[in-house]
């Protein structure tokens, strides 16, 4: 019985990691295919500073547009647009 069940979780991880993997390679081929579009999304940038007493200051540096990758996973070492959109304020800590 324990033999079976170890068989079952090989064989589960295996095809998750094959899905992962093809997921992954698919998505970087229509990104190439479609010449690597990108765009730019604004995010608000704070600073937090550690203070005495275990607390934290936190400044606000200012907005920017960030450059993105319109895909599914990053790409070009940028993020993927639609992890930005959701993660709009990006905290910096000193």
């Amino acid at each position: 019985m324990k033999q079976l069940i170890w068989k079952w979780a090989r064989r589960s991880a295996v095809t998750l990691l094959a899905v992962f993997i093809a997921l992954y390679f698919g998505d970087l081929a229509v990104y190439k295919m479609r010449g690597s579009p990108q765009s730019q999304v604004h995010v608000n940038q704070t600073l937090i500073v550690p203070l005495k007493g275990n607390k934290q200051e936190y400044d606000y540096i200012g907005a920017s547009d960030v450059p993105c990758s319109v895909s599914i996973f990053s790409q070009n070492r940028e993020d993927a647009c639609w992890v930005l959109r959701r993660n709009q304020n990006k905290a910096t800590r000193m």
